[in-house]
């Protein structure tokens, strides 16, 4: 639907323009950019409409025994904005409470001082701002957002993001004044499967952003627009470029003698890579998995490489008896962890496996193979079951990832887990059936398999 974050700020300004004044440039709304995917998308937003630009940045308060649930939401200036329902219902304590934002202020004004590099911020009281993401799953983000908006003075709250499912602005009731999309599909997975190129935003893309835009705002004159420079190259912001996130379609040798063969996969390299994810993705799917991908790019988000790459040839894909024969999938696993392992820049990095259905079945039996120094394991929605007698062998960490209403899986997954040999969580997604179709089910998946893979990987040395 978008060829990436630049073609949907544009497509989504125009869009805007009939929610706006027509006339006046001190009219103009405060576009405000949720961090980090939306910041690009809503340079262009404030580009196209002749509109300054900004960030905003707002941290969730969780309930401390279920973090996923938001009690409240800080902002900059000292704002917080508090949900009594979910502090009645769950009795958090004021000390708790009073915790919990110390963490979360401390981690707040860390990013808004990164991003903004000691600028200050944009002053929205008594203004209209126009809140952009690079798109709505959950909506909790954006709903923390313009309660923030709003306790900063701002007269009204517009929320606008390229596509969101469809029932998004029922969902967030009165979040926003107005809501703005390019599209809300009945059909939806994940906001990146809309977007050709959903490579992650990094915090120097939008250090760069924000800067271009305050360097042509004190320079210009005239008619020119105070942010036309958002997607100036960092050239023009006196920046140095930060290192590249290296994407490479590859082919990989797997099998041996009359068996070998050659598979197709797309290796992720973010810069200074702490740790490299390989991905063996269920029956039917292949490396193109969009599920799959917006896991990658999480992963890659947060620092790790990631390799999703087609476990079988499109001719042995035809014979179903090979899609479901684990041990010849866990073999071509640890055929391609051979593979990194033996790259340069990748060689040192401690491994983790990420598997879906008859996947994560494969990730455990290559885990539990001697030497094979895996760091961790993430099934997600998957058949740990089918790995049988390999369970009790699997001593890296372990998280099962299952739908609550997966009610079979969810079942064996708890059968596997006891007889796993190594440290294990099980993780249950609320409403969440077998493909985490359900809106917000799938980023809460993916969010948890981040968190434990980040946990084991990063700062690990290989062994043996």
């Amino acid at each position: 639907m978008f060829r990436n974050r630049i073609d949907a700020g544009r497509r989504l300004a125009r869009q805007l323009s009939a929610h706006l004044p027509s006339t006046g440039s001190d009219e103009r709304p405060v576009i405000l950019g949720l961090p980090r995917g939306g910041v690009p998308v809503a340079a262009q937003v404030a580009a196209e409409l002749d509109a300054p630009l900004d960030v905003i940045v707002v941290r969730k308060l969780g309930v401390p025994f279920q973090p996923e649930l938001a009690m409240g939401a800080i902002g900059e200036d000292g704002v917080r904005v508090l949900n009594p329902e979910v502090l009645a219902a769950t009795r958090v304590s004021a000390d708790d409470l009073a915790a919990v934002e110390a963490d979360e202020r401390a981690e707040l004004e860390r990013r808004a001082h990164r991003f903004r590099a000691g600028r200050p911020r944009q002053p929205i009281a008594g203004r209209d701002v126009v809140i952009v993401d690079d798109g709505i799953a959950t909506g909790s983000t954006a709903r923390a957002a313009c309660a923030v908006a709003r306790a900063h003075g701002a007269a009204r709250v517009i929320l606008a993001v390229p596509v969101a499912p469809s029932d998004w602005t029922e969902r967030l009731g009165d979040t926003a004044d107005d809501y703005v999309t390019v599209a809300a599909p009945d059909r939806f997975w994940a906001v990146g499967e809309f977007y050709d190129d959903f490579r992650q935003t990094t915090d120097e893309e939008v250090v760069r952003t924000l800067r271009a835009a305050v360097t042509t705002s004190t320079s210009s004159t005239g008619a020119a627009s105070s942010s036309r420079a958002a997607t100036a190259p960092a050239a023009d912001a006196g920046l140095d470029p930060p290192p590249a996130q290296r994407d490479e379609d590859v082919t990989l040798a797997v099998g041996g003698g009359t068996d070998a063969v050659e598979v197709h996969g797309h290796l992720t390299v973010p810069p200074a890579a702490r740790g490299v994810v390989l991905f063996a993705h269920g029956s039917g799917s292949s490396r193109h998995s969009p599920r799959n991908r917006f896991v990658a790019g999480l992963l890659n988000d947060a620092g790790l490489a990631t390799l999703l790459f087609d476990l079988l040839t499109p001719g042995e894909e035809r014979d179903r008896g090979n899609v479901f024969d684990v041990a010849l999938l866990a073999r071509r696993l640890s055929d391609a962890t051979d593979w990194v392992r033996r790259r340069p820049d990748l060689g040192a990095l401690p491994v983790g496996y990420f598997g879906a259905s008859t996947g994560a079945a494969a990730a455990l039996v290559a885990a539990a193979r001697p030497g094979a120094a895996v760091a961790a394991v993430v099934s997600r929605g998957g058949r740990p079951d089918l790995a049988g007698p390999a369970l009790p062998a699997v001593d890296a960490p372990t998280l099962l990832i299952v739908g609550g209403e997966d009610h079979v899986v969810l079942g064996l997954n708890r059968d596997a887990r006891a007889r796993l040999g190594g440290p294990s969580e099980l993780t249950i997604i609320p409403g969440a059936t077998h493909l985490f179709e359900e809106p917000g089910t799938l980023r809460a998946a993916a969010e948890a398999a981040r968190d434990w893979l980040v946990e084991h990987l990063a700062g690990r040395a290989v062994s043996g």
